[in-house]
């Protein structure tokens, strides 16, 4: 059997971590936006042999356990103990991990829905235990609630799935512009200083948002997150200003990467493709992604 999931790519605007004993209550408030390119997962499932073997994969590369720990944790879960055959789980991200654009939760949560459709399950159960692995190897907080829900969301209850609540904003025909330049580990910044500034600035942006819950306004409170933080600062602050200059709306910060993204009309790229292409920077256009991940058989 082979079986694919698909998992948008989540940018995450601003947040406020939740630690909890136990991770169904721990997650994050929040805003974010959800893309139609991020995480292609396919679980090949083959019987027959004498053991029962888990192999997971990487855009083709085979990994080891300990730099996959989220996703064997998640397929160890989920196979079952006297199941005898091979387990194939191949992941492919179209944005760079570390990134910022939820690939771990992308590859916890596709797993989980593949695997779950191949041995019996639940979208939650499945979900929860994705948010689960996520939160005890510090992989992240709310992408798994996000990239469950779609669209632009806004987490208002933090916990995982069944537990946190998540609402949408409306939009219209904004497209994401994102600049991917490079790595940021959550790890490293949830267990730095910033974090008070992070809780203080990310409840008063989640309050200003539900005020007037736009995607208008999410830009605005966005950016001042990011710089009121100190997140945003020298090279993404600079290339975020000069974005300022070509869209109407403002640009920011990726929650956690060093990236920029924004919301821009269809009459906005061509500038702005034109400014990135003159600061020899990467970048990529997305849709944004609206309903639940995909999961079913794959027949090619």
């Amino acid at each position: 059997m082979l079986v694919r999931a698909f998992v948008p790519a989540h940018i995450t605007a601003f947040f406020v971590p939740v630690f909890h004993d136990d991770p169904l209550k721990a997650g994050s408030l929040g805003a974010g936006v959800n893309l139609n390119k991020g995480t292609n997962v396919f679980a090949s499932i083959e019987t027959g042999t004498l053991e029962r073997h888990v192999h997971i994969a990487f855009n083709g590369e085979p990994v080891r356990r300990e730099d996959a720990v989220i996703s064997y944790s998640v397929a160890e879960r989920l196979v079952p103990e006297d199941f005898l055959g091979e387990v194939e789980v191949w992941q492919y991200f179209d944005f760079p991990n570390g990134h910022g654009f939820g690939n771990s939760g992308g590859g916890a949560l596709g797993t989980a829905l593949a695997l779950g459709y191949a041995f019996g399950g639940t979208w939650l159960k499945a979900a929860q235990l994705a948010h689960e692995m996520e939160v005890r190897f510090r992989g992240g907080l709310g992408d798994v609630v996000a990239q469950l829900t779609g669209g632009i969301e806004v987490r208002v209850k933090a916990g995982g799935p069944g537990i946190g609540v998540v609402d949408n904003l409306f939009f219209e025909d904004y497209r994401v512009l994102v600049v991917p330049l490079g790595r940021l580990s959550t790890r490293e910044v949830l267990d730095g200083d910033v974090v008070k500034a992070i809780e203080t600035e990310g409840r008063k942006a989640l309050e200003e948002l539900l005020k007037e819950p736009k995607p208008e306004r999410l830009m605005s409170i966005a950016r001042s997150f990011a710089e009121r933080t100190g997140l945003l600062s020298g090279e993404l602050l600079e290339l975020a200003r000069e974005l300022d200059r070509v869209l109407k709306l403002p640009s920011s910060m990726v929650m956690l990467g060093r990236s920029i993204f924004a919301l821009v009309r269809k009459g906005e790229l061509d500038a702005a493709k034109a400014l990135l292409a003159d600061l020899d920077v990467p970048y990529d256009v997305a849709e944004i992604h609206e309903g639940k991940p995909k999961v079913g058989r794959w027949v090619g």
